[in-house]
């Protein structure tokens, strides 16, 4: 079915000034939550940090750490870095980007509650001079530059004071409706220039980006297209320029069009299910657990929904990251899972509560209902509830289904961020275990992961981070289901897209290039 252009106003016409410059249309799954680059952790945040903000230094195409608003570094001590920023950068405010909006950026994330387990390895960062700034660990930490990707650079003026309701512009909390929410001041290549949430997002060129060596488009246009069809038709008809993801359904369709053009590579982001043993009694017996995973067929789910578009999962880090453990295999076994709940005196079943997104994951919704289906033939009656997105995190933080989906990329590249977030004990403190809802606490893995963390010797800490996956496979902490492929489907007027993506999908914006 051919989408009208009215339903969305998608359509941009080429502008031509004294140099060519293109406004394009994208449409993605879902929404932005919000405009903070603190709140939540997660792709659609990081990605309008790219769009938006700079970090000191992130991911090229090639998973290569690169500066960015850190032009260069150096390590003074074991556990001191010296990062000399650039000069001369400006925020969308027209406020000078100095150490004390570094310093500012800083001390805020590391007060996110999704934030700050990754910045919990640092005691602070000092002012050296308005350029220069030494972060300083509480030990030697293998990963700082890695981490360092994800510190959002926010201007300390434009952020501080009081909103229109008397609370602080700088105030970060989930679903409030902040200042920060709501408003943006980063250094980044795009501003934004009006937001819909759920609707439509615009963001111009920023016209002095300290970066001179940018593409040529001049305003993009990002429009939340929930439906797959949708997506898939808005592109196939001309409305969007680019989409994301592809579903496994249409890729054909978007291969064998001449006008477009797919790109698709793995990614390191597994889809789990959660198993929470203090909502469900019977999900402390282990064997209950084992018979769940058992139960689970994700083979079938990536042959089946994903259309072999995905990579079948047994832990949490995929093959090539530190931590992943060749001996921990799929288990999918239906007459060992029938075994284990009668062992457990449960081969009768009981009834449990499930969460899932239905427009964040590719498939989610119909993943969730497979796995819902896949336990009932152990007596494990489910009751699904799917939601969108924006209602899902909160829901998804109260940790109070007994069942909850969820998707993990590693922010550093290797297994123990997996685990920091997903498997060792909350801690509010620290933010370790934030996405933690499997009412899981394991001292031996805590000590695990916290050594692994200082430990710089690239060999010993892989053989920690090992066993640490060990455990988590050996007490069946979730059920792993699989690492999503990324698939993009765009027009054949962009030049260099495989440039600017990369498998933690955070595009880098500023380089897009369109034909003339």
């Amino acid at each position: 079915m051919k989408m009208k252009k009215s339903l969305f106003a998608l359509a941009f016409a080429s502008a031509f000034a004294s140099t060519f410059a293109a406004d394009i249309t994208i449409a993605y799954d879902a929404d932005p939550v919000s405009m903070d680059p603190m709140e939540q952790l997660s792709q659609d945040t990081m990605q309008m940090l790219n769009m938006v903000f700079d970090p000191l230094v992130r991911y090229n195409s090639k998973l290569e750490v690169e500066p960015r608003l850190a032009e260069s570094w150096e390590q003074l001590e074991p556990t001191v870095i010296r990062f000399h920023l650039r000069k001369g950068v400006k925020f969308h405010s027209g406020n000078e980007m100095t150490a004390d909006d570094v310093i500012f950026s800083f001390n805020r994330e590391k007060q996110s509650a999704d934030f700050k387990a990754i910045f919990d390895p640092y005691l602070e960062i000092r002012k050296i001079d308005d350029h220069t700034v030494d972060l300083v660990m509480k030990e030697p930490y293998p990963l700082v530059l890695p981490t360092m990707s994800y510190l959002a650079v926010m201007d300390s003026k434009f952020y501080s004071g009081k909103d229109d309701k008397g609370n602080d512009k700088a105030r970060l909390e989930k679903s409030a409706g902040t200042f920060a929410s709501m408003n943006e001041s980063g250094t980044g290549p795009f501003v934004l220039e009006s937001r819909q949430q759920g609707v439509r997002s615009i963001y111009k060129k920023f016209a002095d980006y300290w970066d001179k060596d940018t593409g040529n488009v001049e305003k993009v246009t990002l429009v939340p297209i929930k439906e797959n069809a949708t997506r898939v038709s808005a592109l196939l008809s001309g409305d969007v320029d680019w989409i994301y993801p592809v579903p496994p359904t249409d890729i054909a369709a978007v291969e064998k069009n001449p006008k477009y053009d797919l790109y698709s590579i793995a990614s390191d982001r597994l889809l789990a299910v959660q198993i929470n043993q203090k909502v469900v009694p019977e999900f402390k017996d282990k064997r209950v657990r084992e018979a769940m995973a058992y139960a689970v067929n994700n083979a079938g789910i990536v042959q089946k929904i994903m259309r072999g578009n995905a990579t079948v999962g047994a832990q949490n880090s995929p093959e090539g990251y530190t931590g992943y453990n060749p001996d921990l295999k799929p288990r999918y076994d239906l007459g060992k899972a029938k075994a284990l709940m009668k062992e457990a005196g449960l081969e009768k079943g009981f009834t449990v509560t499930m969460i899932s997104p239905n427009n964040r994951y590719v498939n989610d919704e119909k993943i969730a209902q497979s796995v819902a289906a896949m336990l009932a033939k152990i007596n494990i009656k489910v009751n699904l509830t799917t939601m969108p997105k924006a209602q899902y995190w909160d829901e998804f933080d109260k940790c109070a289904a007994g069942l909850q989906v969820v998707g993990w990329s590693s922010d550093t590249g290797d297994s123990a961020n997996y685990s920091e977030f997903l498997t060792m004990t909350r801690d509010p403190e620290t933010g370790m275990g934030a996405y933690n809802c499997n009412g899981y606490s394991n001292p031996t893995l805590d000590k695990l992961i916290k050594d692994a963390n200082k430990n710089t010797n690239t060999e010993a800490r892989n053989a920690q981070l090992r066993e640490a996956s060990k455990i988590e496979y050996d007490d069946t902490v979730f059920i792993p289901l699989h690492w999503e492929n990324l698939n993009w489907g765009y027009t054949k007027k962009f030049e260099n897209f495989p440039e600017i993506v990369n498998l933690k999908n955070f595009p880098h914006w500023e380089k897009l290039k369109v034909k003339e």
